[in-house]
């Protein structure tokens, strides 16, 4: 059985860009703000493996979830297409940086004690985004299993970047800047719409062929 490279590279992207682990960083210093580096690893590490869990439910009982309710996969496709439009307009114009900020607010404000689980492992890493794009993702792999072990490794690569980030944000924070990080934003925003379009028209295509 021949490996899936276009399919594997397909999810990666599409992960990557959703999650935006390099866009984390700024998230990250501003929840651990004050605490000691042990205490900052463990965050870390506890955010990463609850969005990984996350994340790898949503691949491997996504689509099973879809047909016990009766949602076809074309009108997921279309419907999850324009939630990730949605979010991609949101990254190039900046609405989405400043959600983030004050979802970062309200939490440091509000003194959250598991600050791993929530923001950062959901919605920060593991947002609504993150959950369609594997669930659409999911769907395509279907019924291959090696399209789906595929996933899962994606999903691992991306939740490890994040977790690397998160080991070395001050620096990234530094050596990117405001500027940078604006930027990086806008440009995975546009690639992330176009990847978003795509998922409509095989959603229409699906629906109506």
């Amino acid at each position: 059985m021949a490996f899936p490279l276009d399919y594997a590279i397909s999810a990666l992207v599409t992960l990557a860009v959703v999650v935006d682990p390099v866009g984390l960083a700024p998230a990250f210093l501003a929840v651990t703000a004050g605490l000691p580096p042990p205490a900052r690893r463990q965050v870390a590490v506890r955010a990463t493996l609850i969005a990984a869990a996350i994340l790898t439910g949503a691949a491997v009982i996504g689509d099973w979830l879809l047909r016990t309710l009766a949602i076809s996969l074309p009108a997921f496709r279309i419907a999850g297409g324009l939630l990730l439009l949605w979010i991609a307009t949101e990254m190039v114009f900046g609405t989405r940086t400043e959600r983030k900020s004050r979802t970062l607010d309200d939490a440091v404000e509000e003194h959250v004690q598991n600050i791993a689980a929530f923001p950062l492992a959901i919605p920060l890493m593991a947002g609504p985004g993150a959950i369609t794009a594997t669930v659409l993702l999911a769907g395509q792999a279907r019924p291959d299993p090696v399209r789906l072990v595929v996933l899962v490794g994606a999903i691992v690569l991306v939740c490890a970047a994040c977790f690397v980030v998160f080991l070395a944000a001050t620096r990234i924070a530094r050596l990117l800047g405001i500027t940078g990080n604006v930027v990086l934003s806008r440009l995975l925003g546009v690639l992330l719409a176009a990847l978003a379009v795509q998922f409509v028209i095989d959603g229409v295509r699906a629906a109506i062929g």
